[in-house]
């Protein structure tokens, strides 16, 4: 591995690089327009860490990176910040010095590297989330300028859509507003098939893939937080246990502890926004399955969701949920093993409490 750590601040067009060796001295500062930075990466000597920030394109050109047999490093933005020498001043070159400086870090923690599969297949998820918002975008648009003209209709998808099927509801409207009406809903309705699309090539995906396969027996965790999941984490052995993914996804409280008195606030909702909400969504429908089924027929897992319900807020108990599901998912993932609804009795933690 060579001593050389290269930080490049990543655009659309100039790149800017920094480079430093072992004791962390600048050797060169460059910049590069696109086409000249894929061609020097190339002459690079193998070996040299290439350091960059998660950002659109890094993954592409951490790819090409091991190709040229370099040694990519991706690094959360946040992480990177505290290295720029003086907050008052950024630019390119301050940026890539910094990133530079924190790679060489030893207790830096890096982003997996996405292969071309996984991007491919977490696009799914990035476009139905927009045409998600289109469609409530349009929702509202469509109940507001009904509104204008005293046509209010109830708080429901299914509703909005009895009302622009019934003719006798729009008949006080003006023909050239029914007109305008009846293109929104045509494109509202677009949208909707739309999202009906890619939620069918998302759970394709799902039922394609045996990790998929094996995290959906996990009740609460279906088609897309699976598809989700491994997509963005893969064999998620980046993570040292399951703790750590937990964190990651922003499922644990934020501390403000000091002098040895510890105070834990709320989870700290930091890393990827959307698993965590998936997870999230996920949890509810553990909640209510654990308190439809009956005692004698819970699993362990349903029996220890009952006694959070009957202590904690609700918001706190899907909290914990989406934690240990996280939990669970991560070691399916890293140890590849199917999902065993009594393993927390075998814990060697539970054993000694139950000889205690």
């Amino acid at each position: 591995m060579s001593t050389i750590t290269m930080g490049v601040d990543l655009a659309k067009s100039v790149f800017a690089v920094c480079t430093v060796d072992a004791a962390g001295r600048v050797l060169a500062r460059q910049e590069f327009k696109r086409e000249a930075f894929a061609r020097w990466l190339a002459q690079v000597p193998a070996g040299t860490v290439v350091a960059m920030e998660a950002c659109s394109g890094a993954h592409h050109w951490a790819r090409r990176c091991v190709e040229y047999g370099l040694a990519p490093r991706i690094m959360a933005a946040q992480f990177v910040t505290p290295f720029r020498k003086a907050r008052a001043t950024k630019n390119d070159h301050a940026d890539a010095e910094a990133i530079a400086t924190a790679a060489r870090q030893g207790n830096m923690r890096f982003v997996p590297i996405k292969s071309i599969d996984q991007q491919a297949r977490l696009s799914w998820h990035r476009v139905r989330e927009g045409y998600k918002m289109e469609h409530l975008a349009i929702d509202n648009r469509l109940r507001g300028l009904l509104a204008e003209f005293g046509i209010v209709v109830a708080k429901s998808e299914s509703a909005l859509r009895a009302a622009l099927a019934d003719p006798d509801q729009l008949t006080g409207l003006p023909a050239e507003m029914r007109e305008l009406i009846a293109d929104l809903n045509a494109h509202w309705q677009q949208v909707r098939t739309r999202i009906d699309a890619c939620d069918a090539r998302i759970t394709a995906h799902a039922h394609a893939d045996e990790r998929c396969v094996r995290l959906r027996s996990i009740i609460g965790v279906g088609p897309l937080t699976a598809d989700a999941l491994v997509a963005t984490v893969g064999s998620a052995r980046a993570f040292k246990n399951g703790r750590q993914l937990a964190a990651w996804l922003g499922l644990v409280p934020r501390q403000h502890s000091s002098g040895g008195r510890t105070v834990l606030g709320s989870i700290s909702c930091r890393g990827d926004a959307y698993l965590r909400t998936v997870l999230i969504q996920g949890a509810r429908s553990s909640l209510q399955r654990a308190k439809a089924v009956s005692v004698e027929k819970s699993t362990p897992e349903q029996v220890w969701i009952r006694s959070l319900a009957a202590r904690l807020p609700f918001g706190k108990v899907i909290v914990a949920i989406a934690n240990k599901h996280a939990r669970q998912l991560w070691a399916m993932l890293a140890h590849e093993v199917d999902y065993d609804p009594g393993a927390c009795v075998h814990h060697p933690l539970q054993r000694t409490q139950a000889t205690a």
